[in-house]
């Protein structure tokens, strides 16, 4: 008699991240449904996988549709989420909405459908310019934007249902994730998806503040296992999910520059409103779960530049 393949719903799965871990569950045998509004999202993103999901188009403040959607599946995999800084900071109420009463709303449709777990993907944000590096889960957060506000209060909410609902939780705080089907062209686009297609276009590309902010990127590959992991152990709480190595600014303008074959120096511009300065993660406790980061940044960066050349 064959097993029944376990259920999982992906909200935000067509997007960057979501896609890429849709794609993961499904190899790993998952029956996969995957709740995204398309407001960031794509279905493209989904094209190798489509034909064996469900696709679901919804927003997560519709509690009803995750009431109905959570119907008999083991486990829940939360990225929908206004994912930018910037865009929080010009839309404040939205962000709240979305991050927090979406969250609070996915909780409550996992805890009365008896999912066995819910993964919630956090951000490095929420440490913001807490003195200290590198970054550990026992750090005091200090949120500097409503997108990092928002995350934190969603992993509160994530830790209360756990203690009082029995909800078992993990956040996973990401930083500064990466690679293949990252949108380049939004006016919120992340730095790497930006530099590179600048450099690809000729252009010099734009560095905000003096480039020797840090940073610690992290490809998507490693955020999927994470993902994979966190679910199928028995730890809860909150972990750090990273490279664990961090680089300047200026330093990654130069490996993008020298892997695009150009020759091209960056412009400096105005350091944005809510940019931290320095950022690494300790990832020690992530490896309770059995997370290791697999994939160096010279890999992860020339996978995303032959994706971004080929669209």
């Amino acid at each position: 008699m064959t097993q029944p393949k376990m259920k999982a719903v992906v909200t935000g799965g067509a997007g960057f991240i979501g896609s890429h871990l849709t794609e993961a569950l499904i190899a790993q045998g998952y029956q996969v449904t995957v709740i995204d509004d398309l407001s960031s999202g794509k279905l493209d993103n989904l094209a190798q996988c489509r034909n064996k999901i469900e696709f679901v188009k919804g927003s997560i403040t519709d509690f009803s549709l995750l009431k109905k959607a959570f119907q008999g599946v083991d486990y829940v995999f939360h990225l929908a989420a206004i994912a930018s800084v910037p865009q929080s900071i010009d839309d404040p109420r939205t962000t709240h909405e979305v991050s927090i009463g979406g969250t609070l709303n996915v909780l409550m449709a996992a805890s009365e459908n008896k999912v066995k777990k819910v993964i919630y993907a956090s951000s490095a944000a929420v440490y913001g310019n807490a003195p200290g590096l590198p970054k550990n889960e026992e750090m005091l957060p200090y949120p500097l934007s409503p997108y990092a506000a928002g995350k934190l209060a969603a992993e509160y909410y994530c830790s209360v249902f756990s203690q009082v609902y029995k909800l078992p939780t993990v956040s996973l705080r990401y930083f500064n994730v990466y690679g293949p089907r990252q949108n380049p062209n939004s006016q919120y686009a992340a730095a790497i998806p930006k530099l590179i297609n600048m450099v690809l276009e000729g252009h010099p590309p734009v560095i905000f503040g003096d480039g020797e902010q840090t940073r610690d990127f992290t490809f998507v590959g490693d955020v999927v296992r994470a993902n994979l992991l966190a679910a199928e152990s028995e730890v809860s709480g909150v972990f750090n999910v990273s490279r664990g190595e961090s680089i300047t600014i200026n330093q990654l303008a130069e490996i993008v520059i020298r892997l695009a074959g150009k020759m091209l120096k960056p412009v400096y511009q105005e350091a944005r409103k809510g940019d931290i300065k320095h950022s690494l993660a300790d990832i020690t406790k992530a490896r309770a779960f059995g997370y290791r980061p697999e994939y160096d940044l010279e890999y992860g960066l020339g996978r995303t530049l032959e994706w971004l050349k080929g669209r």
